[in-house]
């Protein structure tokens, strides 16, 4: 007799899946909204702020990096966010873990690490040597 090729993961997989998710979600959620309150309070001398009111060319320089690094890594926390609620929809729809281009189950061990993954990694590596994404 052949071994039956599964084509989606049973709800019980879908349930330990949805709860890596929901924790990397409480996770990335926490620090978005550190990342947006460096953002917001960065350089603005109130009572949060320890450094001496006079500031250097230099230190306005620096300042304004870190802003602009701590904008970039909130843009892409909020789109990490975003995946793996993403993720979540699939997995309400029981479509979680099915690769996007082969139609085949992406695999767990896969998953668990890149939990938002719509991709195997032989059809992200054939897309990418194709340029598409």
């Amino acid at each position: 007799m052949a071994e039956e090729v599964k084509t989606r993961y049973s709800d019980e997989e879908l349930a330990e899946f949805k709860t890596i998710i929901d924790d990397m979600l409480v996770k990335a959620r926490a620090e978005y909204e550190t990342l947006r309150h460096v953002i917001m309070h960065n350089g603005s001398n109130d009572i949060e702020d320890t450094s001496p009111s006079f500031k250097t060319v230099e230190d306005d320089g620096a300042n304004q990096l870190s802003k602009e690094e701590a904008s970039q890594l909130a843009q892409r926390q909020y789109k990490f966010i975003q995946n793996l609620e993403a993720a979540l929809v699939r997995i309400e729809n029981k479509t979680y873990g099915i690769c996007r281009e082969t139609g085949k189950l992406i695999p767990k061990e896969r998953l668990r690490l890149v939990p938002h993954a719509t991709l195997t990694v032989e059809a992200k590596e054939k897309l990418a040597k194709s340029g598409r994404k």
